[in-house]
């Protein structure tokens, strides 16, 4: 089975692309953006056709929170039409999609995990463009399926256990906000989880059961709670403070609460789903061996 991996050079790119080894009957094709554009429909097609591409997974996307306030019209092109492109260039081949979406679609006034089945109401360009990306392949009739998850870390890119550590070396004191909870994700989980959906869906549709589904680490944190453990487990010796939201404005204003219900992935597929901690040990344990 040929497999695109579009956005490869990201945190899920990669860790897909460290995990090919486990899945030797699939054949992986990684391109980044500047080998293969999204947005480039006839660009896209050609490399499609010409690889004889069975599934894409789609890591490609506008991730900028802040910035996209300010770029919108780059946001929606590659958040939305990108993914137009996929879903087209899907339906022409017969090919299998797997997109990758956001917590962000929620306006994060829940206060218990938000379901699939849950009303969306996204309250910044990130967030509405994913879901118009979302919107493209639950409208469409291929068989797809979107994956929301939250808060990505990796020892790939840039993200927040990298943030840390850079600054916890460097300073004696950080505040890092306490009143926005969530759940941290280990991309590598998230990479095995993508190719774990491919491997129980041979021969059958991977939107048999549903097209929509949650995927994060087990548990529930603050970037307060996440920020503390990365001090803790890396052994920085740097004085983490709790602030408020209202301590540390940003261009984007983010949701409160974004913890994912993760039942009906666990279900349909039998994953098993680690615990964010053990997760983040893994991770940065990796990372110091660097």
């Amino acid at each position: 089975m040929n497999i695109l991996v579009t956005g490869a050079n990201g945190q899920l790119g990669s860790e897909i692309k460290s995990l090919v080894n486990d899945f030797s009957d699939l054949k992986f094709f990684f391109k980044g953006s500047s080998d293969l554009d999204i947005c480039n429909f006839l660009q896209l097609e050609k490399f499609v056709v010409e690889n004889k591409i069975k599934v894409i997974i789609n890591c490609a996307a506008y991730t900028a929170v802040d910035k996209a306030e300010g770029e919108n019209v780059i946001a929606q092109k590659v958040n939305e039409e990108g993914v137009l492109n996929l879903v087209k260039v899907s339906k022409t081949v017969n090919a299998k999609l797997i997109h990758i979406s956001t917590d962000y679609v929620f306006n994060g006034e829940a206060f218990i995990p938000y379901k699939e089945t849950d009303d969306v109401s996204p309250i910044g360009v990130y967030g509405k463009t994913k879901r118009l990306g979302e919107l493209a392949v639950l409208n469409s009739e291929i068989d797809g399926i979107v994956i929301r998850t939250s808060w990505l870390y990796s020892p790939y890119g840039n993200n927040f256990v990298k943030t840390m550590l850079r600054l916890g070396e460097d300073r004696d004191e950080l505040g890092v906000i306490f009143d926005q909870v969530g759940t941290p994700t280990y991309a590598r989980d998230l990479a095995l989880t993508c190719l774990t959906v491919l491997s129980k869906s041979k021969g059958q549709k991977i939107s048999g059961k549903g097209k929509l589904y949650h995927f994060s680490n087990e548990g529930v944190a603050s970037w307060y709670d996440f920020a503390k453990a990365i001090m803790v487990m890396a052994n920085v010796n740097c004085n983490v403070k709790p602030i408020e939201t209202k301590d540390y404005p940003t261009p984007a204003k983010r949701p409160h609460f974004s913890v994912l219900n993760k039942t009906k992935i666990k279900t349909d597929f039998e994953i098993e789903i680690p615990y964010w901690k053990d997760s983040l040990g893994e991770c940065i344990f990796k990372l110091k061996k660097k």
